[in-house]
Formats: structure tokens, sequence, C-alpha cells
């Protein structure tokens, strides 16, 4: 027997005891899973509908599995410096990156991403969906959309709307609308919601699209006027607003939406099970009602339908950002 046989002999079962023993280690993690701390970073600042959401979710996932769960802020560059860091954590189940739909512009808005949605992630659930308020100031001389609309048309460019930023939701909101209804209106940005809201309530641009949570108490004064509503039906939270779709401008639809990604190759039975959690506590009985402070309505979905929509919304502001030619500042 020549010394190479000999030595294979010794050593097989020690490479196949080290074989098994390497696959065994992940096995054993990922039904061991979760043992430790879990992070959720919310890539925005304290305080709005993401923080509410994603503290929500990070609550709710202590009590049920009995380990810490550390809602962790990491705000600027409209999410993408958050999200950036989700993308670079162990795909081990331990650090959960909450987005909106935000990140399905960012992408092509700013063309020098450190990730990418695609390669970087894998879909674990849609939380949320919301309806954005259009907004107008009093002296507006349009009660509902087919008014503002020949009311656009008959002044090109001499209506204003705000947003919270170039590139955000609010912002793409009225370029889609400008684009579908065949109008020219000016976009005004502002650097957050907050100060939009200010503007629009003095008298300063003309309307804005806002979430029911921020401009509820300016409706109930009558410092401003909701003249509809984003989403494709009509919100619970508001019945007697129509939406822009049946009030003139068929097929606009936009809903902006929380959710929570994962790192590619995260092992399947754990994206499972962090899966039946997460739809499981978006179900809860007193989950609506926190959802519901931030006008959201919670959802909860599968990581497929995630998956499906994040191609869906990724297809639909790509088209909308090209023909506004919106760019990052």
């Amino acid at each position: 027997m020549s010394i190479f046989a000999t030595l294979f002999r010794h050593c097989a079962p020690a490479l196949a005891a080290l074989a098994a023993l390497s696959v065994a280690e992940p096995i054993q993690a990922q039904s061991d899973y979760p043992n430790k701390p879990i992070k959720v970073i919310i890539p925005f600042a304290p305080g709005g509908g993401t923080d509410i959401t994603g503290r929500t979710v990070a609550t709710k996932l202590s009590e049920a599995w009995h380990i810490p769960v550390i809602a962790e802020n990491q705000s600027g560059a409209n999410g993408t410096i958050g999200i950036n860091m989700g993308s670079r954590a162990a795909p081990d189940g331990y650090t959960i990156t909450l987005i909106s739909t935000s990140t399905a512009i960012n992408i092509h808005i700013y063309p020098k991403l450190n990730y990418d949605l695609q390669r970087d992630f894998t879909a674990l659930s849609q939380l949320t969906s919301q309806p954005y308020l259009l907004v107008v100031h009093p002296s507006v001389q349009a009660k509902n959309i087919k008014e503002l609309v020949a009311l656009a048309k008959s002044k090109p460019g001499a209506l204003n709307y705000g947003s919270s930023g170039i590139g955000g939701t609010s912002h793409l909101s009225g370029a889609l609308l400008s684009s579908m209804a065949g109008v020219q209106m000016t976009h005004v940005p502002y650097k957050g919601g907050n100060p939009a809201m200010q503007d629009v309530v003095a008298g300063n641009i003309q309307m804005l699209f806002s979430t029911l949570l921020q401009s509820q108490a300016f409706l109930k004064d009558g410092r401003l006027r909701a003249i509809a509503i984003s989403t494709a039906t009509r919100s619970p939270a508001a019945p007697d607003v129509p939406t822009i779709a049946e009030s003139g401008v068929p097929g606009y639809e936009v809903a902006p939406w929380y959710g929570l990604l994962l790192p590619a190759r995260t092992p399947e039975p754990i994206i499972g099970k962090l899966s039946k959690e997460v739809m499981h506590i978006m179900r809860l009985p007193e989950v609506a009602p926190r959802m519901a402070a931030d006008g959201s309505v919670a959802v909860g979905s599968t990581p497929e339908q995630f998956a499906a929509l994040l191609k869906s919304e990724t297809a639909k502001w790509s088209k909308v950002v090209k023909e506004a030619g919106i760019k990052a500042e």
C-alpha cells in the first residue's frame, strides 16, 4: 500500500467528522434561532411613522421570543445610510432593516448607492400601507381633483406643491399626478415634512401630499382642506374623501408602505420563522391602533408577496423619475 493510501485511510475518519461538523454547526445555529439579541435598523429619525412601526415590531418580537430586540435609528441621506448598514450585516437573522417606499425610489435617484436591493437583500414582509391626503390651502379655488386639474391647466406652473425633499414619496406623488393629469405644477422641496406643512398652512404654497396624522389637526380647524386621497380605494380613516382615481385621474394610485428586509443569503429556516412571527404580530388586535396613529393599515405579507411589491414599485417609480427628470441634490 502506498504512503498516500495509508495516509488517506488514517485521515478519512477525521475528515468525515470535520465535514459533518461543518454542516451541523449552521444547522444547529438555525434550529436554535434566535439565541441572542436582534437588531432592527430604522433608517430614519425617531418619532415618525417608520419609528412607530419599527419599534412596535421590535417590542412584539421581544415579547414573543423572550430576547432583546433593539430598534436602532440610523438616519441620513433619505434612509440610504441605515440601509447600507443593513446590507453589510451577517446573513444570520440578527439584523433586520426597515424600509419605506422611498427605498424603491432612491435607487433611481442616487446613482452611486453602496448597496443593491436585489443583490444584497431578501424580502421579509410588508408591514403597513397608508394613504396620502392631497391637502390644499383654503384660498385655492378648487374643491376636488377635476377643479384642481382645470385650475392647473389654466395657469401652467402657477400651482406649487411642497414635499419633504427631492425624491421623497410626497414629491413623487405630485410628479405622478402632474404626469397623469397632463398638467404643469411647480415642486417646492423642504427639509422634512413639518416645514412643508407649515408653509401650506401659511398659504406660501398651495398644496401638499400629507399623511393623515400630519394634517388631521389642520383639517379639523379649517386651516387646510382635503380634496382627495392617493390610494386606489377610500380610506376607513377618511371615508368621505374621494380617491384621486375616482375624481378624474383614472389609474392614479400611491400607497406608501413600510417593510422589512434581511441580508441576502439568510437561511430559509430563519426567514420562515421570522416571517411567520411578523405576520402574526401585524394581525394582533393591539397593533392596528398603533399603526392607525400614523394613518397606516397593518398588512403583514409573505416574503414572496413583499418581493413582488418591491419589484412593481421599483418599476413604477423608475418611470416617474425619468419622466420628471428628478435628480438628487
